[in-house]
């Protein structure tokens, strides 16, 4: 099994939130598959560019002896291969101002490209991976259901973009609530834990 594990969280702190959560489920995906090979990015510590007219020349572009394009490509085809060859991929992620943190959505444009990821048919597009996608997330409020679940454009963004891609094999865990006290935080956390502990089992 490729395991590819990706952080999104601003918080470099690992007892905290998505950091700790998408560790544990690594942690034990990895102990339930002995010999699995794990890729890890923590896409706050090295941060992928946003996108510029060179990221959006090289969607399309070969590499023209142009220094920076180049440079562009390569990333590019590193992170799409790693994507390509990850059997899972566990996404940790917190919601900030309802979606997704910008580190998380460069990660994505570098990711889905036409030709790579997914082609565009004369029935329309289609995604080109499979596999498995867990998305473990965080949030300071109760966005799953109730008077808010409109303002959640974390899990929705999230789940849309990996069945673009071809994945729809997709598995969301979430901590809500976090920040309506330490009961709230602490009971998000501990039923967090505890789908982990079950999807391992």
């Amino acid at each position: 099994m490729n395991i590819l594990h990706l952080d999104a969280s601003a918080s470099d702190s690992t007892a905290l939130h998505t950091r700790r959560l998408s560790g544990e489920l690594v942690q034990r995906l990895e102990a339930a598959n002995p010999g699995a090979t794990i890729v890890y990015r923590d896409l706050v510590a090295a941060q992928l560019p946003h996108i510029d007219m060179t990221i959006r020349h090289a969607w399309t572009a070969e590499d023209t002896g142009d220094t920076r394009l180049a440079e562009t490509i390569s990333r590019f085809k590193a992170l799409v291969d790693e994507l390509k060859a990850a059997d899972v991929v566990v996404v940790g992620s917190p919601m900030y101002n309802f979606t997704v943190p910008s580190t998380l959505k460069a990660w994505v444009d570098h990711v889905a490209i036409a030709g790579q990821t997914f082609s565009y048919t004369a029935e329309g597009p289609r995604g080109l991976l499979n596999g498995k996608v867990y998305l473990v997330l965080s949030s300071g409020g109760i966005y799953s259901q109730g008077p808010f679940a409109a303002y959640d454009h974390l899990s929705t963004y999230l789940k849309a973009i990996v069945n673009f891609v071809g994945i729809v094999d997709v598995e969301i865990i979430r901590a809500e609530g976090i920040a309506y006290g330490p009961e709230q935080d602490q009971a998000a956390m501990a039923s967090a834990a505890q789908k982990i502990e079950a999807i391992a089992a």
